[in-house]
């Protein structure tokens, strides 16, 4: 998965666990509340990885732009 699709699944999978814990809450279902506290850490570690993808490819392009200039 590209870095972009990463961080939109994640902020997806952020925003719905959220939305769970508030169900949760106010249905009284601790399962919900739970599902949704592991939903939405899922989406932050999905973010995470997108934006650590991005900063390798960055820095890959910036050391094949710095190699071409010295060749």
């Amino acid at each position: 998965m590209g870095s972009t699709t990463d961080k939109i699944k994640g902020t997806a999978n952020e925003a719905m666990g959220k939305a769970k814990q508030k169900i949760g809450e106010a249905t009284g279902s601790e399962q919900m509340q739970g599902e949704g506290a592991i939903q939405e850490a899922k989406g932050k570690g999905q973010k995470a990885l997108g934006d650590a993808k991005e900063v390798a490819k960055d820095a890959v392009n910036r050391a094949a732009a710095a190699a071409n200039k010295k060749l």
